[in-house]
């Protein structure tokens, strides 16, 4: 297996004006503990034509401001963008690839996974992007994007990419993204209940402010076969894996149970994860009898405290519309890093029936919802680098990550099929790096499909397609629950 990459010239000579200083939390992302990056690995159902993809770049992502700015660094003292000359040409790598009998699937998880090792050229805008003229499972060829995500946060970044694509059915109309309603209880109940709400709401905020300090300071997750050490993160490399599903059946639970998609995703990665880590104790116990073993494992299943980071937009979401025209006419919409994130505890067990996941994750999902938390992390951090420094918010910002397990997010894409710069695309598998996880779940729809991407650790968890088949078979014996349920009443 083979690669030779041809890397370019720089991007072009520093502008004289538009400077703007990064906003705190991009400076976290530059901090040596959290060197993000976002990455999406899209499949299109055609060849790529170079000439085509970088003549589309030119006219859409190189005009935003953030991709045709570097990032200056003025001593240690103050980052700020400038404004630089971009040539798309320069941002766009199209390897050589020699199979040589190799599986192309395989291939494109190498290649991802060397992307990790590989950082951005800080003497160019923090983005590039990678054509391969490979033939997967599931996609005639592949587009990579990589991007420092100090640029902008994985739902904007996203958003953006949606914006550059049009639909297949209509070249010249933007995709149309559905969107979950977000209904605010307190506002359509009045009188006690509201008060009731209200008084929920402060509580539940300190409860999760004071499990969200504790964390910063001594309440660790339990070390499973799923924590990483990231001591020594500069040598790490991550390995990037996706599993497509189908969305109508995330959605057939959904609409059964009575839960938004999201709460469905939850409660499919507690049963997945269940599954997984009672195998992985499983296998340490073969010695043994086989139901002694299994007992154990599933007890201790229940003492094992794992929690995730689920990473919150704290805004209204920017439309695809508004993005375009930025890109097109150079008007202005909200932009940066505005995430915050919330400490989801999984409560792991084994159950004979398998709803008994999608319960425990609603009750608890519900208290977090009527909770300030994700704003109350995302208001902290940029506290702590005002009165701290990065380097200091950093280390804070890295431990109190570093004591949980995983991160997780689900990102909303367009429901018919669209084209990026003409090649219709089959799959968006959208992750990131950099942050102190050994695993990260990202999930993205796209038309009638879930697209479920892992990025793991390989030291800690080396066996990431057995995850993603959990992952699998935990949404299908989930939805012959509701299926019987159904049938039943």
């Amino acid at each position: 297996m083979k690669i030779k990459t041809g890397r370019q010239g720089l991007a072009g000579n520093k502008g004289e004006h538009h400077d703007e200083p990064l906003t705190p939390t991009a400076r976290l992302f530059t901090a040596p503990e959290f060197n993000c990056y976002t990455t999406a690995v899209i499949g299109v159902k055609s060849k790529i034509n170079r000439d085509v993809f970088v003549e589309g770049l030119e006219q859409t992502l190189v005009k935003h401001p953030r991709f045709s700015s570097i990032l200056v660094n003025n001593n240690g003292r103050e980052q700020k963008w400038v404004r630089t000359k971009v040539v798309a040409e320069d941002h766009v790598i199209v390897p050589k690839i020699e199979l040589e009998n190799a599986n192309a699937d395989g291939f494109l998880e190498s290649y991802v996974s060397d992307l990790t090792t590989i950082p951005l050229d800080t003497s160019k805008p923090l983005w590039e992007v990678h054509l391969l003229d490979l033939t997967t499972s599931d996609a005639q060829n592949v587009i990579i994007l990589k991007i420092h995500h100090s640029v902008g946060d994985g739902m904007s970044l996203m958003s953006l990419v949606h914006a550059c694509t049009r639909k297949t059915s209509n070249h010249d109309e933007l995709p149309s993204l559905p969107n979950e309603n977000r209904r605010s209880t307190s506002k359509s109940v009045a009188g006690f209940p509201r008060l009731l709400l209200m008084v929920m709401l402060v509580w539940n905020t300190i409860c999760d402010a004071l499990k969200f300090i504790a964390t910063t300071m001594f309440l660790k997750d339990t070390e499973t076969p799923m924590k990483g050490d990231f001591r020594l993160r500069k040598s790490k490399r991550m390995c990037l894996v996706h599993r497509t599903v189908n969305f109508e059946d995330i959605k057939l639970i959904k609409n059964a149970m009575k839960m938004t998609v999201n709460d469905v995703l939850l409660g499919v990665a507690q049963a997945a994860l269940s599954q997984y880590l009672e195998r992985r104790y499983g296998e340490k116990e073969k010695k043994a009898g086989e139901h002694e073993s299994k007992m154990n494992s599933s007890n201790m299943l229940k003492e094992i405290r794992l929690r995730a980071c689920l990473l919150v937009n704290i805004r209204p979401t920017t439309g695809v519309q508004d993005l375009a025209n930025m890109m097109a006419k150079g008007s202005k919409c909200k932009w940066g890093n505005w995430i915050g994130y919330m400490l989801f505890p999984f409560s792991l067990a084994l159950h004979d029936d398998p709803l008994e996941h999608l319960r425990t994750v609603k009750s608890i999902i519900d208290k977090k919802k009527n909770s300030l938390e994700a704003l109350l992390t995302f208001t902290s951090t940029k506290i702590l680098i005002k009165l701290l420094g990065v380097v200091r918010a950093a280390s804070l910002t890295s431990r109190t990550i570093s004591n949980t397990t995983m991160s997780f997010s689900n990102l909303v894409g367009p429901s018919e099929e669209v084209s990026l710069f003409g090649h219709p695309i089959t799959y968006i598998a959208p992750s990131a790096y950099g942050h102190p996880h050994a695993l990260t779940m990202h999930f993205q729809s796209y038309m009638n499909k879930m697209t479920i991407s892992l990025t793991v650790d390989p030291t800690a968890i080396c066996d990431p397609h057995q995850l993603c088949n959990d992952l699998e078979e935990s949404l299908r014996s989930i939805k012959a629950a509701v299926q019987e349920r159904s049938s039943t009443q």
